[in-house]
């Protein structure tokens, strides 16, 4: 089936190419996209040999990574574990600073060890069909896709640095409270296995650590929706729900006969969650193992989203059937998922009790919500940007996996807690690199879902600071919401945009996450009055605690550039 696919697309598209379209002066009308979808779904002049060939590697790259398993720390007789129902939850429960490194250094080396050839041939092939397309190389083509030609990225990145650069100040000196400073400098990057995350880019699973007031002060209603018993199934009918009481449309009957909506038991599947539309007009499904608490509770939302946006789009000619850009689709569950995570919103649907808001709880879920926000824009910009740079071959391959932990250390402040080198290829550990899958869109989307927020917030009269909006049951904002989503790709992204902020700004902007975070942005400055801002280091590829007792290491840069730091510019208040 993939072969007759893959087939017609490029027959397609050799069709297509046979007209002069790329004549046309105006580049945004219906018909030059139209041509434009057509000749990026197949290549026209890349050979069918060569096609049917990456598409093998990438199938098989991924086939390894869903069978991926490793052993018990605990017991290495037990040998089953896989990443999103078992390491995953050991992540967010165990504070082990052993078994944490363990299962972070296992995972790399079950999976990036496996793919690492492949992944080469998969770089060459890419290449030749992006050149093939009239492209430099793959590199280029993804940043085509993703719209990042008409995205400030460096100025984006240095709008949301220093509210970064507080938050890790902070995580820093409250996990070295937890595990010492035989672990953590007080001025260096933070070890990447110890923040509840395989790959350190969320860091609120570990709140129970960070948390700076008493536990009542965060309204995390895992414990509630665990002590009702609920089912996962009753999680989706509740996401399903928010979306009617702002207008929008319920789930089709075909969404709920055919999705995943917890794992088989006699299957090997990825579990990472996703969304399908299947183009028929009712036949939408989302696949996901879904556990019973609130982050899952949140990530139900984010899928729905996908759902609700194909089926605002139904109605356009099938080339039309996507995203305004790719992180517009990432963006619009997680707007909603604004709204679904304040207080006000879980005591309207009672998942919440005895829960009193005041300053200490507006803090308090406000750095929850960065751990999960602002500490994701540097990592979800860092894997599309590392591979540009290897495709195009600004990064030579002999030394991808060094220069990855230079970027990681650079952008995010992280050390690996074992000594990397360029045998390995961390990359390939994380889904979406092993599977070819574009990161930047998500990216896009975490900034885009505040601009969204901050749009439907104003359309619904909401009154108070950004982060108290909870747009439920407002018809007014669920009305602005379709109007933008039903335009699907067929107009430019900017235009799109225009449509839900009224014509405010076609830009993408940090401009409402900051003013979003701001309250919390003044407390932690208060906080890190006597803090180093920033991040020190003298080799990128292993944390100071994992240097030998002799010294070899540490003091031998690894490539090139030996020393990162950043002091921090600004002044207190």
């Amino acid at each position: 089936m993939k072969d007759a696919l893959s087939e017609f697309e490029n027959e397609s598209a050799k069709e297509a190419d046979k007209f002069n379209w790329k004549e046309f002066e105006d580049k945004n009308i219906t018909i030059y996209r139209w041509f434009q979808y057509i000749l990026d779904l197949g290549s026209s002049s890349f050979p069918p040999e060569k096609s049917k060939e990456l598409d093998k590697i990438k199938s098989d790259m991924s086939l390894i990574y869903s069978k991926a398993k490793i052993c018990s720390y605990r017991s290495k007789k037990k040998c089953d574990l896989g990443l999103e129902e078992d390491l995953r939850k050991i992540l967010l429960t165990s504070r082990n600073y052993e078994e944490l490194k363990y299962i972070w250094k296992e995972w790399r080396d079950t999976t990036n060890k496996k793919l690492k050839k492949m992944f080469l041939q998969y770089l060459q092939l890419s290449n030749e069909m992006a050149r093939s397309e009239g492209f430099k190389d793959y590199g280029d083509k993804m940043k085509s896709e993703e719209s990042v030609k008409d995205v400030e990225v460096d100025k984006l990145m240095e709008q949301i640095k220093p509210l970064y650069k507080q938050i890790h100040a902070y995580t820093r000196r409250k996990l070295i409270q937890h595990y010492g400073a035989k672990y953590i400098r007080p001025d260096g990057p933070i070890p990447a296995h110890i923040l509840g995350h395989m790959f350190s880019q969320q860091w609120a699973q570990v709140f129970d650590i960070l948390n700076p007031f008493s536990k009542s002060a965060s309204p995390d209603v895992s414990a509630e929706m665990q002590r009702r018993k609920m089912k996962p199934i009753e999680m989706f009918k509740i996401a399903e729900e928010f979306f009617t009481s702002i207008g929008m449309q319920p789930m089709t009957a075909d969404f709920w006969q055919k999705s995943v909506i917890e794992k088989p038991k006699d299957k090997d599947m990825v579990c990472h969650a996703s969304a399908w539309n299947l183009h028929d007009g009712k036949d939408y499904r989302i696949k996901m193992c879904t556990q019973v608490n609130m982050g899952e509770f949140v990530t139900v939302h984010h899928e729905m989203g996908h759902i609700q946006y194909y089926q605002e789009y139904a109605h356009l000619p099938v080339a039309f059937q996507h995203g305004a850009n790719t992180g517009f689709h990432e963006a619009v569950g997680d707007t909603v998922a604004l709204s679904v995570s304040t207080p006000t919103h879980l005591k309207k649907i009672k998942l919440l009790k005895n829960f009193s808001t005041n300053s200490n709880s507006d803090i308090a879920f406000l750095l929850k919500m960065a751990l999960e926000k602002v500490v994701f824009l540097p990592s979800s910009y860092i894997y599309d940007s590392w591979r540009w740079k290897v495709f195009s071959g600004e990064i030579p391959q002999k030394v991808m996996n060094t220069q990855w932990w230079k970027m990681r250390n650079k952008y995010e402040g992280l050390c690996p807690p074992v000594r990397r080198t360029d045998d390995d290829l961390d990359p390939l550990s994380k889904y979406h690199v092993a599977t070819d899958t574009f990161y930047f869109r998500y990216f896009v989307g975490h900034l885009l879902q505040f601009q969204f927020h901050k749009a439907l917030c104003k359309e619904s009269g909401h009154k108070g600071p950004l982060h108290t909006c909870d747009i439920y049951q407002s018809k007014k904002a669920g009305k602005l919401f379709s109007k933008m989503l039903r335009l699907g790709s067929l107009v430019p992204w900017k235009e799109a945009l225009s449509v839900i902020t009224k014509n405010e700004t076609d830009e993408l902007s940090a401009d409402p996450l900051l003013e979003y975070f701001e309250p919390l942005y003044k407390w932690l400055k208060e906080r890190n009055r006597n803090e180093f801002i920033g991040w020190k280091s003298s080799d990128p590829t292993v944390c100071p605690e994992a240097t030998d007792s002799e010294g070899e290491g540490a003091d031998e840069p690894i490539y090139i550039e030996a020393r990162i730091e950043y002091d921090d510019e600004e002044t207190d208040e």
